[in-house]
């Protein structure tokens, strides 16, 4: 017989509080899942370099999954390791120039595990303000001392260091995922050799955008394969797949399989993203012209809009960052967008850490001149009142 049980309430209550409030500031977020194929031009991906429909990467993952299974099956320390996998380690680690790799289930699992794994409770952990929301939560979990310094600053990155006595790390985006600006990656590296810390960059958005042949900022900035350097990277965005890498010394990869906790206890990467990440891999060392494409689609977009009279972020990789008058403003304008036919990323509070909404454009190496002109025009027919300056010269698209 079932125990009778009270009559339930409405603890989640406060809940119908909370949505209130986001409506009434504008920022609630919906799922909106999107057609197999698209009519709309895509602005908004991540798909850097064009890969993810890619003949070549979708049959990677087909012929992955046709010979390992749908799944991992298991975590990577049971039975989710297969031979793909060290494959894809061995050749992620050539291709970006550091010793060893561990592929794990996603970019966010990859800097949870670089930070916990490398901080720990008599550790201090220097974190730049802009960092992605996987890093801020990799600092709260190490337990770690944390020190959030301003953004781009490697002399408040070496006060903060010199500060602490002990092991430290300094960690940072390469290139930040809000307005696409880099990190002054060789001051954050000076201020670590002077103070005895080690770097950890976040290269999500530098790989196979930045760098000899799209080897990442790290590599084009001489640090890759550094005794002191460790780099985590995605492979959802430039390779079109799925998935995230640590890469760095040998001996912090093998610290890493013993202890990093998003690696030990999570299910392994499925076979289909490790196959398909691996053939976007093998496409971009063989067509190194994509990722220095992706940079110039991404200034022309930038000179056409700024021209036009739009405040916009300079582009240092593939991302372009345009401001917006408000969140309302954002969301209404990413919205006309997209019934134009043009799909663009839409960033509001909390996802920007100076509260500042703004239209987020992706370019990518596939993208024709035609294109380009078609999405300016489109989001400058759409732009709100208060986002150009009418003082600027127009620019014909």
């Amino acid at each position: 017989m079932p125990q009778h049980l009270p009559a339930p309430v409405d603890v989640f209550s406060w809940i119908d509080a909370a949505q209130s409030a986001r409506e009434e500031a504008g920022l609630v977020r919906t799922l909106r899942p999107r057609p197999a194929l698209s009519p709309l031009l895509d602005l908004a991906s991540n798909d850097y370099l064009g890969l993810s429909r890619h003949p070549e990467t979708v049959r990677g993952a087909c012929e992955a999954a046709e010979r390992w299974g749908a799944g991992a099956t298991g975590s990577r320390l049971v039975t989710g390791t297969t031979e793909l996998h060290a494959e894809l380690e061995r050749e992620l680690a050539d291709f970006c120039g550091f010793e060893a790799a561990l592929v794990l289930s996603s970019g966010y699992a990859a800097n949870l595990a670089a930070v916990t794994a490398l901080g720990g409770r008599d550790a201090l952990v220097v974190s730049d303000a802009g960092n992605h929301a996987s890093i801020v939560d990799g600092c709260r979990l190490a337990r770690a001392a944390t020190a959030v310094v301003p953004h781009r600053d490697p002399d408040a990155a070496r006060k903060a260091l010199a500060a602490h006595e002990g092991p430290a790390l300094l960690v940072t985006d390469s290139v930040f995922s809000v307005d696409g600006d880099a990190a002054p990656l060789a001051g954050y590296a000076a201020a670590c050799r002077e103070e005895g810390a080690a770097l950890v960059v976040d290269d999500a958005h530098g790989l196979g955008v930045l760098g000899e042949g799209g080897r990442g900022a790290l590599h084009a900035t001489g640090l890759a394969g550094a005794p002191d350097v460790v780099a985590t990277v995605t492979l959802s965005k430039s390779l079109g797949s799925q998935g995230g890498a640590v890469l760095g010394p040998a001996k912090v990869i093998r610290h890493l399989v013993n202890t990093a906790r998003s690696f030990i206890f999570d299910t392994g990467l499925a076979p289909a993203a490790a196959g398909g990440a691996l053939a976007g891999l093998r496409l971009l060392r063989r067509e190194p012209e994509r990722a220095a494409r992706a940079r110039e689609v991404a200034n022309g977009l930038y000179g056409l809009l700024t021209a036009s009279g739009l405040t916009a972020a300079r582009p240092d990789a593939a991302v372009v960052s345009v401001r917006a008058p408000s969140a309302a403003a954002a969301l209404r304008w990413a919205a006309d967008c997209r019934e134009a036919g043009l799909s663009v990323g839409c960033f509001r509070p909390p996802s920007v850490p100076d509260g500042i909404s703004r239209l987020r454009l992706t370019a990518r190496a596939d993208l024709t001149e035609k294109e380009v002109a078609r999405a300016v025009e489109t989001i400058l027919l759409t732009a709100p009142a208060g986002a150009t300056d009418p003082q600027a010269p127009s620019s014909r698209v």
